[in-house]
């Protein structure tokens, strides 16, 4: 455990007391949780606060293009098997946000952070985690986004001389080629479908050799790492070869290679495997994500999708019978401007599928849908979304803030 710091300064004590009256301010307006702007104000107050809040913890920090918010519930549930645990459990993944859910954490041992990727290095700088889960990184937000070799280039720097164990995804070319800068890597075999942002070397610039589960660069030897944890079908390989199952409500592989890195971030703070997968049965749906809502009659399930990887993903959890489908797209502040992406999801998969398109960007996903010969037909609302659809559980797939709005309107 980390070792207790002396009580918060005045100072500290004024910030988080004017934080936490911003954000009463902020939902009182029904302007969302104020975690944001609660932060904000607590750090103009004292701009070392989130080191300061941090300092009686334990800290893991996770990282990634996609998955991290799920991860970091999915390790949170695991330590709790050990202690009390303060967490952003909702997603506000930049310093202002972390900062507000540090501030309840008084009596935690343990601080779960999610941590937007662009934000990692500086976070770790504050609050000297103990560990560091780097699960990938692919293409995202394409108008304010760093290219992903960028990315894996600033993560690199940051882990360097950083005292810290860092749980890495060894199928990942870019975070392998971040994390060998740190003293302590633990590499986990978690699996890596989307490739399309990792064929050249980031050590070399070089072609990358895929063969199966394995890659290589033919240029300069930067190949995978040898992972001591490693998610096989539905077990979880431990470093001593022990195989130990994974029981999730949370569908789908993702999930599985979600629950095996943090089965190995629980094991560095000293959790069992059977212990921290058995804790992560509880996990049920993510912020809404996964959850099956009722609506006008109809079971409909809400999937979040906001990236090629993303979507490819969630492709696989409606793969077999053709359900219905709503796809949603919107090209808002907190989405990226820039729907270019659509061009890179492989929507053939869709194929069979009843498809109906809504969201402030249906036409330019109609005519993504229309160039891979898929059927659909474009809504204005969901509610006349649904009545086009025939009878049977709906699936529902939405980038960031058009999945809000569909929370939104089925009341979840």
């Amino acid at each position: 455990m980390a070792e207790s710091t002396q009580p918060l300064s005045p100072r500290a004590r004024l910030a988080v007391t004017a934080g936490k009256a911003a954000a009463a301010v902020s939902r009182a307006a029904g302007r969302g949780s104020g975690s944001v702007i609660g932060g904000k104000v607590a750090l103009r107050v004292d701009p070392d606060l989130l080191g300061r809040l941090a300092g009686h913890l334990d800290v893991v920090l996770v990282s990634a293009t996609n998955g991290k918010t799920t991860t970091t519930r999915l390790i949170a549930e695991a330590l709790r098997a050990a202690g009390e645990v303060v967490s952003n459990a909702l997603g506000a993944n930049m310093p202002a946000g972390i900062t507000s859910a540090l501030s309840a954490g008084a009596n935690a041992r343990f601080g779960v952070i999610e941590v937007d990727e662009k934000y990692l290095a500086g976070v770790a700088r504050d609050v000297s985690p103990k560990a560091i889960a780097l699960l990938n990184l692919s293409r995202d937000q394409l108008d304010r986004a760093a290219e992903t070799r960028m990315l894996a280039e600033r993560w690199r720097e940051g882990l360097q001389g950083l005292k810290t164990t860092v749980i890495a995804n060894a199928d990942d070319p870019l975070v392998v080629w971040a994390a060998s800068s740190s003293g302590q890597v633990v590499w986990v075999a978690a699996g890596q479908e989307w490739k399309d942002d990792a064929w050249s070397c980031p050590s070399c610039g070089g072609v990358l050799q895929h063969h199966g589960d394995d890659w290589r660069c033919g240029a300069c030897g930067f190949g995978r790492p040898t992972p001591t944890w490693v998610l096989s079908g539905d077990h979880v390989l431990d470093p001593n070869g022990s195989a130990w199952p994974i029981h999730l409500q949370l569908p789908g592989r993702a999930n599985k290679a979600n629950a095996t890195s943090a089965a190995a971030v629980a094991a560095a703070f000293g959790v069992a495997p059977q212990v921290a997968l058995q804790r992560m049965q509880s996990v049920a749906a993510v912020a809404g994500r996964y959850d099956v809502v009722s609506y006008e009659g109809r079971d409909i399930r809400l999937l979040l999708a906001k990236n090629p990887a993303g979507w490819l993903e969630t492709f696989s959890l409606i793969d077999g019978p053709p359900a219905p489908v709503i796809l949603s797209v919107n090209a808002r502040g907190a989405d990226g401007t820039d729907t270019s992406w659509l061009w890179d999801v492989d929507y053939t998969r869709l194929a069979g599928h009843p498809v109906v398109v809504i969201g402030d960007r249906r036409l330019d996903l109609a005519v993504r849908l229309e160039v891979a010969a898929v059927d659909f037909r474009v809504c204005d609302t969901f509610q006349e979304a649904l009545q086009q659809l025939p009878p049977g559980r709906v699936e529902a797939i939405a980038n960031y803030t058009a999945f809000q709005d569909l929370r939104r309107i089925v009341g979840n």
